[in-house]
């Protein structure tokens, strides 16, 4: 089966990427919006245009499900695509259920871009598991633009997450929940800042495992098998992937180099 996956820029690269461990034997078609990142600055009614753009784009070339592995994009289109197209399009939801569920006392910290805690989606989220208001919420949009530039780390990431943080107790906070596919790759960063004192929780897993579950896929029995990428950009488990950034396939030596250093940076982060 051939599923479309898109995000604004390289977050939904995340998704992807446990989709590889997850579903390795399914085609995949990855498309990065780079011309209009980030979505976490636009207004809902081009978010919707791109969105719908995106996944007309993702249907020609052949996807047969479709992940909006993009929080912001999911809390402003999710419904808008759903109505207007026929096949399963699946969205990201922040895993505020999960955190609240495997964790007692203690407050839990969502960190998203502008739009996803700016929108009802998330509020109405919050409503239904959030019953003892043990949730905060923080936008970080500046992760954005250093996972757009492959800064993951170093003193400019340490700083701008010790001064988004500054008017909070990090000892108060248990869980950290990633609101933006694009967070993921802080991950090291963020448990430095926290001591790995707070546990760190995405909605990838269960994005890819609920995918499993609408197309009737069955998930792989050895996800821990590493997925890397070899010098001359072959992947070592050889998934069939096409890249598109903003409609161009991704065909060039540098942009491939980029694609694998983003994937190597995720297996890092995964097994760490």
């Amino acid at each position: 089966m051939k599923i479309g996956i898109f995000d604004s820029g390289i977050g939904g690269l995340s998704v992807l990427h446990e989709a590889y461990h997850h579903l390795p034997d399914q085609e995949y078609i990855f498309y990065a919006d780079t011309e209009h990142v980030p979505y976490g600055l636009k207004t809902p009614e081009q978010i919707k245009s791109y969105a719908r753009d995106i996944t007309q784009f993702l249907i020609e070339k052949g996807a047969e499900a479709i992940v909006v592995a993009c929080n912001t994009a999911t809390s402003v289109a999710i419904r808008d695509l759903r109505s207007s197209f026929s096949l399963p399009i699946l969205g990201m939801e922040p895993a505020v259920k999960p955190a609240v569920e495997g964790t007692e006392d203690k407050r839990i910290m969502v960190i998203a871009t502008p739009v996803t805690i700016r929108e009802d989606k998330l509020r109405d989220l919050l409503h239904r598991v959030d019953e003892d208001h043990r949730v905060d919420l923080l936008a970080m949009p500046r992760f954005v633009e250093f996972a757009e530039k492959e800064e993951f780390e170093g003193p400019e990431v340490s700083e701008y997450i010790r001064q988004q943080f500054s008017s909070f107790n990090k000892s108060e906070y248990c869980a950290v929940v990633l609101g933006c596919t694009h967070f993921n790759y802080f991950k090291p960063s963020l448990k430095k800042y926290f001591n790995d004192n707070a546990l760190l929780v995405d909605g990838n897993f269960g994005t890819i495992h609920h995918l499993a579950d609408v197309l009737g896929l069955k998930m792989s029995e050895t996800p821990d098998n590493e997925v890397k990428f070899d010098d001359n950009h072959k992947m070592l488990c050889q998934i069939k992937t096409d890249y598109y950034f903003s409609g161009k396939m991704v065909e060039n030596e540098k942009d491939l180099e980029h694609l694998r250093r983003l994937h190597n940076r995720l297996e890092f982060v995964r097994s760490n």
